[in-house]
């Protein structure tokens, strides 16, 4: 049975150690905090537990075979490179890494030793993207014409990273799931009302190669909490609630019809407005899903679907982002 040890026991990283004890394959053997308070909970809530408040102990402790890093993102790649060099599997919290050069290292690092690297893109794991993901494969939106989301609150302002940073690894990791077309540039636009020099409102869109096209609207100021996604095809339409109770998927028979066949300059627009359909969505916690399809991949050697490859592709939509808002919009490629 693998030893699992957490860094960080703040906001996610209580979520992380429940779902990590109520695994059957693993056991939740040590915590590090660097608040003294925050350690006296953990103690609390698993007396089983070692503690630490450095996390090189840990991480360089015989008795931990994984590493949970669950603490803010420019810490995530010296804590996640520690414990590579030191033979520990990795679930790292999303997003990845700072930059672009950080995520490839410890994806090579991982190789040479062969170890797992999963980045926690929980939202992956959710009934509603498992259920979308199967409505997309099953071809029934049809050919896909655009994704837009829209992912907006009041607060949590971030200290360290700007708004894009905090909001968007969520949705840039949904969109890569869901969508097998690959992005080929992106543009970005922000601003930012309070001196701090990180953008509180920004919208980003992503271009592809196919006309396929992306955008993203990711704001700390808005008077109303909104977590909606619309993603259209040539057939239907979904539009994803990630705030409904009891419809958080809906199904548009919905779209347009266009007869060409008199030439390009009579083209005939018709409209389709059909019925709407609510799956059936499975409200299983996402992360104890998540969890237990990592130590899944760890005991069977198999590489996690959300690898350090899916979180560096987050990375690098982030990275891209931070460019075009330094060059006034300009679209980066990927």
């Amino acid at each position: 049975m693998k030893n699992v040890g957490i860094i960080g026991y703040g906001y996610w990283g209580p979520n992380v150690a429940r779902n990590f004890n109520s695994c059957d394959k693993v056991k939740l053997s040590a915590i590090c905090d660097l608040s003294k308070k925050r350690l006296n909970l953990a103690e609390s809530n698993y007396p089983f537990i070692k503690t630490f408040s450095d996390s090189i102990d840990l991480i360089t402790s015989k008795d931990i075979d994984v590493v949970a890093v669950v603490t803010p993102v420019f810490t995530h790649y010296e804590l996640a490179k520690l414990a590579l060099v030191n033979g520990k599997h990795i679930f790292v919290e999303k997003p990845f890494t700072s930059n672009v050069a950080q995520a490839e290292e410890l994806i090579n690092l991982a190789e040479e030793n062969n170890l797992i690297i999963m980045v926690d893109h929980t939202f992956l794991f959710t009934g509603a993207v498992r259920k979308m993901r199967k409505i997309i494969d099953d071809g029934e939106l049809g050919a896909l014409f655009f994704y837009d989301s829209v992912r907006v609150n009041l607060g949590l302002f971030q200290h360290d990273i700007n708004v894009i940073w905090d909001l968007a690894p969520h949705d840039f990791s949904i969109m890569n799931y869901l969508i097998d077309y690959e992005p080929i540039a992106l543009s970005a636009w922000g601003t930012e009302h309070f001196g701090r020099r990180l953008e509180d409102v920004a919208y980003v869109v992503v271009h592809f190669d196919n006309g396929f096209i992306a955008h993203f609207h990711c704001n700390w100021l808005s008077p109303v909490k909104i977590r909606k996604t619309l993603i259209s095809g040539n057939k239907k339409m979904l539009v994803w609630d990630d705030l409904s109770s009891d419809e958080k998927v809906k199904i548009y028979d919905r779209g347009v019809d266009i007869d060409n066949t008199e030439g390009i300059h009579n083209l005939l627009v018709s409209y389709r407005s059909g019925d709407v359909h609510v799956p059936k969505v499975e409200n299983t916690e996402a992360l104890k899903l998540e969890v237990d399809y990592f130590i899944d991949c760890v005991e069977k050697n198999r590489k996690p679907f959300n690898d350090g490859e899916a979180g560096l592709k987050v990375v690098k939509m982030l990275e891209a982002a931070d460019n075009s808002l330094k060059n006034d919009s300009k679209k980066i490629v990927l």
